[in-house]
C-alpha cells in the first residue's frame, strides 16, 4: 500500500555513532517552584497536593551529541510517493520520497506500534495501516486520530547521491515524540474553586482538549474531573484485553499531568450545571466556577430491566476492575452475554477459549446486521460459531435467576434455560446527560448535547465532545449525528480546545472504527445509513 517496498534493496549503510557525554539530570519544576499538582477526592472532598516523585522532563533527548548518522539508500532507489523501512544501525526508520524530497520519520504509530510502511502515504500524510492515525511527513505531528504522541521526525541530507539520515538514538528506541507544551503560569495563586478551564470527563476527548491547550500555548489553569478512580485510560481495551490493570492501560502517566499542568478530579460527579454563573456543582456540593467548559460525559450503559436483573454476577463494562472481575468469575465457567454489540462480540471472543461456554442472545437476525450489513453479519457468526461460541437469535431475557445471591441460569423469552455462572450485559447505552436537563444547554430528544462544526454548544463558552454529542457531518451534508468512536473523540476534544482559544476550526475528519476478533480484524470507514451502507462506509476484513 502507498508505494511501499516490500522486499527493500541491499543498501550500502555507514554508521557514525558520537559517544554522549556524562548525562546531567534537571529536574523541570512548575512556575510556583514546586512540582505540578493533582487533585484528587479525599474523604468526599476535594484536596489538593504534591506528587513526591521528581518530574520528567518535557525534552527526552538530554544530550544532542547523543545521534546516530547513517547511509541508509542511493537517491535513485525510491521513486516519489515510495516508503521504506530503513535500518540506522540502533534503531528504523521510516524514509519517504515524496514530490522529489526525502523525509524521515518514526516507523512505528505510536498508537498500537503498528508498522507505518504498509500504511497509506498521500498529499504529505501517511496513515496507519490499523486504526487510521494520520502524521504529516514534514513534521511527524498527528493529524488524525486515534493516538496522543507525533513521530519523531529525523534530519535528511544529500551527498553524492546517498542518502543519509542524522537520528537520536532515544528517538529512535521510543518511536514516539510528545509535542512540546506549556506550562501553567502562577499556578500556587489560583483559587481551588476557580479554573479557566474545566473539562468534565477525562476520556480521550477531554484529555485531549487538555493537551491540545498546552500544546497551542494556553498557560492558564486546566482541571478535568471524573466519576472514575482512574486517571484517563484506553477504554476500547475493556472488552478486546479484558485482563489489562489499569496502569498497563494508561493514556498518560500520572507524572505527565503534573508536569504540564494539567489538574484531575477523580471519583467527582458534576450533579448541575449552573450557566449564568459559569459553576459546575458536584454531588457532594462542591462548587468550581470556570470560564470555558467541556462536556465530555460520554454514555451510560443500558441495563436489563427483566425479573432477577439485580443478582450478582450480572455486569456492564465500564472499568478495568469490571473486565478484570468478570476473566476471573467466567475461566472454566458458563457465560452468557447478552447484546451482538461491538462490546458483547468483543467480549464473547476474548472469553471463548478461557470460559467452559459461551452464548450470546440476540434481538437481532444476525449481529451487527444495521450497522455491517446481513453479509457481514453473518460471515462473522459463522467465524465465531467456529470457536465454539453459541448463539441465541431473535430473542430477548425474560429472567435472571439466582441460587444464594449468586446467578445461575438466564432463562430466554423462547423458553430456553442457559446455564450461566456471569453474564455481561451489552445492549447499548445512553448519553450520560442527565444532570444538565435544567442547565439551558440544548439536549435533544434522545439526550445528547447538540454542537455546531465547532463543537460549541448553544451556549457562549460551553463546548461538548464525545459519545454524548451530535454534530453535523460532512460526509453527510452536515446532517447532525452521533458518531460514538473512539478516534472521533480525540478529534472532538482537539476541535474544541482549539476554538476555545478563538481558532474557528471546524470538524471534518471521516469517522473510523476497528475491532479485532480471533484474529482477524473489522476497520470501517464513514457513516452508513439503512439499506444504504455502501453509499458511504468501506468496511474491510482481514
Amino acid at each position: 500500500m502507498g508505494g511501499c517496498f516490500s522486499k527493500p534493496k541491499p543498501v550500502e549503510v555507514k554508521i557514525e555513532v558520537v559517544i554522549p557525554e556524562k548525562e546531567r539530570s534537571k529536574e523541570e519544576m512548575s512556575p510556583n517552584g514546586k512540582a505540578s499538582p493533582l487533585i484528587y477526592k479525599v474523604n468526599g472532598t476535594a484536596r489538593h497536593y504534591h506528587l513526591e516523585e521528581h518530574p520528567i522532563a518535557s525534552n527526552p533527548y538530554h544530550n544532542p551529541k547523543d545521534v546516530v548518522e547513517a547511509s541508509v539508500c542511493h537517491v535513485k532507489d525510491l521513486e516519489n510517493g515510495q516508503m521504506r523501512e530503513v535500518d540506522l544501525g540502533c534503531g528504523k526508520a521510516l524514509l519517504i520520497k515524496e514530490s522529489g524530497e526525502f523525509h524521515a520519520v518514526g516507523h512505528k504509530c505510536p498508537h498500537y506500534g503498528a508498522p507505518l510502511v504498509k500504511g497509506v502515504l498521500s498529499k504529505g500524510r501517511v496513515r496507519c495501516p490499523w486504526h487510521g492515525a494520520c502524521f504529516n511527513i514534514g513534521t511527524g505531528d498527528i493529524e488524525d486520530f486515534p493516538g496522543l504522541d507525533s513521530l519523531p521526525r529525523f534530519q535528511v541530507k544529500i551527498e553524492k547521491e546517498k542518502v543519509y539520515i542524522r537520528a537520536s538514538k532515544q528517538a529512535l528506541q521510543t518511536q514516539r515524540r510528545t509535542k512540546m507544551m506549556a506550562k501553567c503560569i502562577s499556578l500556587s495563586n489560583y483559587n481551588l474553586s476557580s479554573t479557566n478551564v474545566l473539562i468534565i470527563g477525562a476520556g480521550a476527548a477531554g484529555l485531549v482538549c487538555a493537551e491540545t491547550l498546552r500544546q497551542e500555548g494556553f498557560s492558564d489553569r486546566i482541571v478535568m474531573c471524573t466519576m472514575d478512580r482512574h486517571l484517563p485510560y484506553d477504554r476500547p481495551k475493556l472488552s478486546k484485553s479484558m485482563d489489562s490493570h489499569p496502569e498497563q492501560i494508561a493514556l498518560r502517566p500520572k507524572e505527565f499531568f503534573r508536569t504540564h499542568d494539567i489538574e484531575v478530579l477523580t471519583e467527582m460527579q458534576v450533579a448541575a450545571v449552573d450557566i449564568k454563573n459559569k459553576t459546575a456543582v458536584f454531588k457532594d456540593g462542591f462548587k468550581m466556577e470556570y470560564n470555558k467548559l467541556l462536556i465530555a460525559t460520554g454514555n451510560t450503559p443500558k441495563a436489563l430491566s427483566c425479573k432477577g436483573k439485580e443478582v450478582e454476577n450480572v455486569f456492564n463494562i465500564r472499568t478495568p476492575e469490571d473486565a478484570n472481575r468478570v476473566v476471573k468469575l467466567a475461566t472454566s465457567k458458563n457465560v452468557v452475554i447478552v447484546g451482538a454489540s461491538f462490546l458483547g462480540m468483543e467480549v464473547a471472543a476474548y472469553l471463548a477459549e478461557r470460559a467452559h461456554s459461551v452464548s450470546l442472545v440476540e434481538l437481532e437476525e444476525v449481529p451487527f446486521k444495521k450497522f455491517l450489513g446481513e453479509k457481514v453479519g453473518r460471515a462473522v457468526m459463522k467465524m465465531f460459531e467456529s470457536n465454539r461460541v453459541k448463539f441465541y437469535m431473535q430473542t430477548e431475557v425474560s429472567e435472571l435467576r439466582e441460587q444464594e445471591g449468586k446467578l445461575k441460569e438466564v432463562v430466554l423469552k423462547s423458553g430456553k434455560v442457559l446455564r450461566a455462572d456471569v453474564c455481561v450485559v451489552g445492549v447499548g447505552a445512553v448519553p450520560a446527560t442527565g444532570f444538565l436537563k435544567q442547565s439551558g444547554i440544548n439536549i435533544d430528544s434522545k439526550g445528547f448535547i447538540v454542537v455546531n462544526k465547532m463543537m460549541q454548544t448553544n451556549i457562549p463558552g460551553v463546548f461538548a465532545a464525545g459519545d454524548a454529542v451530535t454534530f453535523p457531518l460532512a460526509l453527510r451534508n452536515n446532517k447532525k449525528v452521533n458518531v460514538p468512536h473512539w478516534q472521533m473523540a480525540h478529534m472532538h476534544g482537539r476541535i474544541a480546545a482549539l476554538n476555545m482559544l478563538a481558532h474557528g476550526m471546524e470538524i471534518s475528519t471521516v469517522p473510523y472504527l476497528w475491532t479485532a476478533m480471533f484474529g482477524k480484524s473489522i476497520r470501517y470507514a464513514g457513516k452508513g445509513v439503512p439499506r444504504a451502507a455502501v453509499e458511504f462506509v468501506l468496511v474491510e476484513m482481514g
